[in-house]
């Protein structure tokens, strides 16, 4: 049908295909000026230089609903400025599109074509011969000056002098400009600024408008009739449909997607891959979700934009939220310099060493070099899950499409003749089995297994092909060339495949949405303390390998706007268009699933998965891949053709070979007698009509103007009340999302226009306040997380934090401080800029300092009274020497990252980096005045905020680096009291830690120290020492060892308090000791707010034998209680992720741990030894042993599970006591308790000794072995830990083959 709709000029939000037409070029009347700002080289020749250009024309003048930005268009229209050619120089005209980005995040589409015309004003060739004659003439100097000579070999004339004169020579004649003899040419161009991204069709337009101005015979009408068309005439497609228009030389189609379907996207993916390879892509998509710096470069802008669109667009249904500028004009280069997120596109000017271009900071920068077909990737990248498979997929989509996975060099030029495919030929081929003219007749049905399948379906169920094709006659072929219905097909398909990713990955994520219990004003006025989305439990849910990945993207400002729109968005009706299409697929996805939804599996499914989905879903499939091929063989409607205007006699004539300056006074207004301009609405309702629109800009794609589009199309039979209520709906939703989009992003956009430089210092200004919000925000949550998982261990509450989302955490803040040691650097050096600071501030300090590093007066921290073991020096330069002197670590980013985890675990990164920023003279060397560690408040805060770090125990270095060679120093402290110093036996001692144990050390007798190196044992858990019982005097009473990791200075004590030898004690010669970490306070009167590690057994662990009258006596209730808690430690154990799980040791042979407190029950009631005779709880459990054997023997009748709980008792018992070691009973009894635990038989154990009769002679009555009750309440406790898979710690089975 014929669409008669035009708009008003101004009046109406944009519903017309363009708002804007414009011509740039060469402004005769200014002349030639030289684009200082490009950073030109003006030792190149002037053809080769690049010169201002202007906006000569823009129509109309302006619309309401989207001001006109001529420094913007200016500038990315043609980026580079002018350029000049002769007529020996290739012409050919390029065609690239670009996208204005507002502060506020609207974006405008624009799509130019740049061509070459004739020079004919006579003083811009003279200009241009003048420049000439002054370069060669500087040449000419350049050639024939000889350097300066620094010794007398230097005044020898070099081989290039002596051929300087024929060089020269050479240069003039292939690259000048005579004006006798050459013909001049500049550039210019033609542009239209658009609300959607319909780049094929702008395109056709502009090509045909510019071959109206090359051809010999004029188009049929003037250029005013075609332009005011496709301003005021055609309007913008219904949603779902397609359209028709008339260029100059043929008719222009375009189609918008359904409601169901994705969003428009107009842009050939097959260039991307061809450009860079399947698994490229995958990466740059991968660092674009994780919101890593992104810069592109390539000489060909519309590769520019076509990538940024394409990497954009894959993303569906999550939005890029940061600084977005696909072509950075070559006068905005510091933007650059930007320390947020970024995505932008630079022209390489024919620079193909990556090596020449000096970029700010690449410690988190992924550099993608498109025309060379490679990519640099930031360090630590985790995979995108599923990639191998994910790979494979997209692949076999190209296949089907004859494209190769590989990048192809050859891959832009000539894609049609390179192809050979003539879809037309086969379409009329009947030995192919195709039918002429049919809309399914595609490309993609012949070579795709699964959609052949689809149409065997669509025939078993009966459905007419007929009815799904359109009639065979001539109005049914499609309305666009063979490429572009590939382009759009391939598109479609590769889009889908990524698309089915983040279904499958998200499909129960609304599960874990955390919907606010307050209105929307109080959320939005709390929105930056509190958490939209359950990341720990969904984590928790997901398969192993996806956690590096998720845990990173879960923290990025795109994830969180995504699930900000889903709180926000309740009914369909509110949601995003977006959101709608996602949630959609997500529900399908739902009912296909087989499996539980809750359980997570990395099985990959792909995105066509025909056979498992139902014959509804297979229709559904069939008619989404082939919706477009359907709407550009039926075109649904029809704009006017272009007329003649009402034009003055002479207006609409032009030169050939030159694009005119068009009749202003026909383009600037469209026409008034319309039915829209009928409409009476109010002056206020147009203007919430245009505010509506822009704010769909902000957030919106652009599919999502439908439901404005089909308003403004329908008659005006609605109420002013109704259009009223429904702008306030919306607008008041649109306000919402766009504050919660704004949420930790100070700065969305840099202007491209203003280049003052208060403009500058002013979009710096934000940049500082942006860097200092976003570290407040940062250690906010760091500590918050923390904090929340320390009060974990201590009883209170669920853990909301993963080592994984921890890891994610720190480095988002190495990233962080990477970004913020970028801002404003004089000179780049190296890739990460916070170690190249603190490489100077090494440099200048050991030049500086009289004694070398670490043999100066120590400055040491305060420490806890008392402690035998001083803590090491503060020292930044010997911190920076231990990271210097790890071989694992590469790269200088790695060398950082390494130097922030070690300064976090020793709480010294807040002080280090004060004390680097202490040095001005450094500072002001290396950072511009505006640079954020020059702004001396903000780094005050800045710095304040990282203190607060000191508040939590960190181990993000010795957890990551587990296999680097770590210097540890032992000392054994024996007791004051007895002579130690009488001791004449050799000490040993093996330590162990959560990563790995020393193997047994010999300890010198006479100091008691040793230092020794070995591989990263993690955090210490225990100690065992012993000695040879050797010498006179073969009796130690030790108090406790300590032991200090020299890198973290981390120092755990190991507390003993018993005697070691024969005939003393409990007869042992060695022991197991359980360390707990040594905090280091600043000052001793402040309290530490970390949680410690659970204690050693100390003193708590002596018998009554050693002194009956200095230990409390625990009653039933008491004990009871310290079982219960022993036990439940073990389940909350059990309960963490594997890998953030603490020591179970300390759980098992800890203060209060299990053995602690099934001493506290044996010892209960235990009757009192005679005086000087000591009695332990092994004699006791021997005797039981000696019992149960006797009894076995006598053949007493009892049932099978009591002899074969007899037989592992006592089984047990001999294993023990025929140890080599020389444990002594204590040991022994934790021993037995710890292999009772792991082999779940302490249960049962508990029950035969209560029912032995040596209990009833060793106990009395009130003895808790003896209360029934109490016994069996017991038995239900240790009964819970049979669910639980317990691994002891080797150091506390060595010896024991069981």
């Amino acid at each position: 049908k014929k669409v008669s709709h035009t708009a008003p000029g101004g009046e109406q939000s944009s519903c017309r295909f363009a708002d804007y037409f414009v011509t740039c070029g060469l402004d005769t009347e200014s002349g030639l000026e030289p684009d200082e700002l490009s950073g030109e080289n003006f030792e190149q020749s002037p053809l080769r230089r690049t010169f201002k250009s202007k906006v000569l024309a823009h129509y109309p003048e302006n619309v309401e609903w989207n001001s006109f930005d001529q420094d913007a268009v200016g500038m990315l229209c043609m980026p580079k400025g002018l350029s000049f050619r002769t007529q020996t120089d290739i012409r050919k005209p390029q065609f690239h599109s670009f996208i204005i980005t507002r502060e506020d995040g609207s974006r405008t589409y624009g799509f130019a074509l740049t061509f070459f015309e004739e020079v004919t004003s006579k003083q811009i060739c003279s200009a241009m011969q003048t420049l000439y004659h002054m370069h060669n003439a500087e040449q000419y100097d350049i050639l024939h000056t000889p350097p300066t000579p620094r010794s007398p070999e230097d005044t020898r004339p070099t081989p290039q002098q002596l051929h300087a004169a024929p060089s020269l020579s050479r240069l003039q004649r292939f690259n000048s400009y005579d004006i006798s003899r050459d013909t001049l040419y500049v550039s210019k161009c033609i542009c239209l600024i658009t609300p959607m991204a319909f780049a094929q069709a702008c395109r056709r337009v502009l090509e045909q408008l510019h071959q109206a101005v090359t051809s010999p015979q004029p188009p049929p009408l003037p250029l005013e009739s075609y332009v005011y068309n496709v301003l005021y005439e055609v309007p913008l497609p219904p949603v779902g449909r397609s359209l028709k228009f008339s260029g100059v030389y043929g008719p222009v189609v375009c189609q918008r997607p359904s409601t169901a379907e994705l969003p428009l996207f107009d842009f050939p993916l097959q260039e991307v891959f061809e450009l860079l390879g399947v698994e490229n892509v995958l990466q740059l998509f991968t660092c674009a979700l994780l919101e890593i710096q992104i810069l592109l470069y390539s000489q060909h802008y519309q590769r520019l934009m076509t990538v940024a669109e394409s990497i954009t667009a894959l993303m569906f249904p999550f939005q890029w939220q940061h600084v977005y500028v696909p072509i950075l004009p070559a006068s905005l280069l510091h933007f650059l310099d930007a320390p947020v997120p970024y995505l932008m596109g630079l022209h390489s000017n024919g620079q193909d060493d990556r090596t020449k271009l000096e970029l700010p900071q690449e410690a988190n920068l992924c550099f993608v070099d498109i025309d060379n077909h490679f990519i640099e990737l930031p360090e630590d990248l985790p995979q995108f899950p599923n990639k191998l498979e994910f790979i494979q997929e997209i692949s076999e989509v190209l296949l089907a499409f004859g494209i190769s996975s590989e990048a192809n060099p050859q891959c832009s030029e000539g894609q049609a003749k390179r192809r050979g495919f003539r879809s037309g030929d086969m379409a009329s081929d009947k030995r192919n089995g195709n039918l002429a003219g049919s809309p399914l007749n595609s490309y993609l049905l012949r070579e795709n297994q699964t959609i052949a399948r689809l149409q065997a379906l669509v025939k078993r169920t009966g459905v007419s092909l007929e009815k799904v094709r359109v009639s065979l006659s001539d109005d049914s072929k499609v309305q666009c060339d063979e490429e572009e219905m590939k382009m759009h097909q391939l598109n479609i398909r590769v889009r889908e495949v990524f698309a089915n990713r983040f279904t499958q990955m998200f499909s129960d994520y609304e599960v874990f949405v955390i919907q606010p219990s307050q209105d929307k004003d109080s959320w939005f006025s709390n929105r930056d303390q509190m958490q939209n989305f359950d990341k720990a439990s969904f984590l928790s849910d997901q398969p192993e390998p996806y956690l590096p990945f998720l845990s990173r993207f879960l923290e990025t400002q795109m994830f969180a706007s995504f699930i900000d729109s889903k709180i926000l968005c309740h009914d369909d009706e509110d949601k995003e268009h977006t959101l709608r299409v996602f949630d959609s697929r997500v529900d399908k996805i739902r009912m296909l699933n087989v499996r539980t939804p809750t359980l997570r599996t990395s099985m990959y499914q792909k995105c066509t998965n025909i056979d498992e989905a139902g014959e509804t879903s297979q229709m559904e499939m069939l008619f989404i891949f082939n919706a477009i091929e359907m709407r550009l063989c039926k075109i649904d409607h029809t704009a006017l053709h272009p007329h003649l205007l009402d034009m003055k006699i002479g207006q609409g004539r032009y030169e050939p070979g030159f694009f005119p300056r068009l009749q202003s006074d026909v383009l600037s207004t469209g026409p008034t007698s319309n039915k829209w301009a009928k409409r009476s609405a109010p002056a206020q309702w147009r203007r919430k009509d245009r505010q509506k629109q822009h704010a769909e800009h902000l957030y919106l794609d652009n599919d999502q103007r439908e439901v404005q589009t089909e308003l403004t199309q329908k008659p005006q039979a609605t109420s002013v009340f109704c259009w009223a209520s429904c702008d306030f709906v919306i607008l008041s939703m649109q306000k919402y999302i766009q504050e919660a989009r704004n949420l930790g992003t100070t700065l969305r956009q840099p202007k491209l226009s203003n280049l003052s430089p208060s403009v500058i210092a002013q979009t710096n200004w934000k940049f500082v306040e942006g860097l200092l919000k976003e570290c407040r925000n940062k250690t906010k949550r760091m500590l918050v997380e923390k904090m929340g998982r320390e009060a974990v261990e201590l009883g209170h509450g669920e853990v909301s934090i993963t080592g994984v989302e921890e890891n994610t955490l720190i480095a988002s803040l190495c990233d962080l401080l990477e970004r913020i040691w970028s801002h404003g650097l004089q000179v780049k050096q190296g890739k990460s800029a916070l170690w190249s600071h603190l490489l100077h501030y090494q440099e200048s300090k050991e030049k500086r300092d009289a004694t070398p590093a670490g043999l100066g007066p120590p400055e040491r921290r305060k420490s806890d009274a008392g402690c035998a073991m001083p803590p090491l020096k503060v020292s930044l330069i010997q911190d920076m020497r231990h990271i210097q002197n790890i071989s694992e670590i590469k790269t200088d980013v790695g060398k950082a990252r390494a130097w922030v985890r070690l300064s976090m675990e020793k709480k010294l990164l807040s002080r280090h980096l004060k004390q680097l920023l202490s040095d001005h003279e450094l500072t002001k060397k290396l950072y511009k005045r505006y640079a954020f560690l020059r702004c001396d408040d903000e780094k005050e805060q800045f710095l304040y905020h990282l203190l607060s770090f000191n508040a939590v125990d960190y181990f993000c270095f010795t957890n990551v680096f587990t296999t680097i060679m770590i210097p540890y120093h032992l000392v054994i402290i024996p007791s004051k009291k007895l002579g130690g110093s009488m001791f004449t036996a050799n000490p040993w001692v093996c330590v162990s830690g959560e990563l790995a144990e020393t193997g047994v050390l010999q300890v010198p007798k006479n100091t008691l120290e040793i230092t020794f190196e070995c591989q990263n044992l993690g955090k210490l858990t225990t100690v065992q020492m012993g000695h040879d019982n050797s010498g006179l005097y073969a009796k130690w009473l030790v108090e406790c060892v300590m032991v200090r990791n020299g890198i973290t200075g981390h120092t755990y004590k190991f507390p003993c308090g018993r005697w070691l030898g024969k005939g003393v004690d409990d007869g042992s010669l060695e022991r197991i000791l359980v360390g707990e970490l040594v905090t280091n306070m600043e000052n001793e009167d402040r309290m530490c707010r970390t949680p410690p590690m659970q204690q050693s057994p100390g003193m708590m662990r002596r018998f009554v034998t050693i002194s009956p009258n200095s230990k409390p006596k625990l009653n039933t209730g008491q004990i009871q209680e310290g079982v219960g808690e022993a036990i439940n430690g073990i389940v909350k154990h059990f309960h963490k992720p594997e890998k953030e799980r603490g020591s179970l040791t300390l759980l098992l042979c800890g203060e209060y741990g299990l053995v602690w407190a099934l001493e506290q029950v044996f010892q209960h009631g235990f009757k009192s030894p005679r005086l000087f005779k000591n009695v332990f709880i092994w004699d006791f459990l021997e005797k039981a042993q000696v019992y149960f054997e006797s009894t076995e023997q006598s053949q007493i009748t009892q049932d099978e599970n009591w002899h074969m709980r007899v037989r592992h008792f006592c089984h047990f018992m001999r294993a023990i006591n025929s140890t080599t070691r020389n444990i002594g009973k204590d040991g022994k009894f934790q021993m037995l308790v710890c292999l009772g635990a792991r082999d779940h038989l302490l249960h049962h154990w508990i029950a035969l000794l209560a029912e032995c009769p040596i209990t009833a002679q060793m106990y009395e009555d009130m003895a808790l072995l003896k209360d029934h009750s109490l016994v069996n309440s017991l038995i239900r406790v240790l009964q819970t830990l049979q669910e639980f898979n317990i691994t002891l710690e080797a150091s506390l089975v060595k010896g024991i083959g069981i």
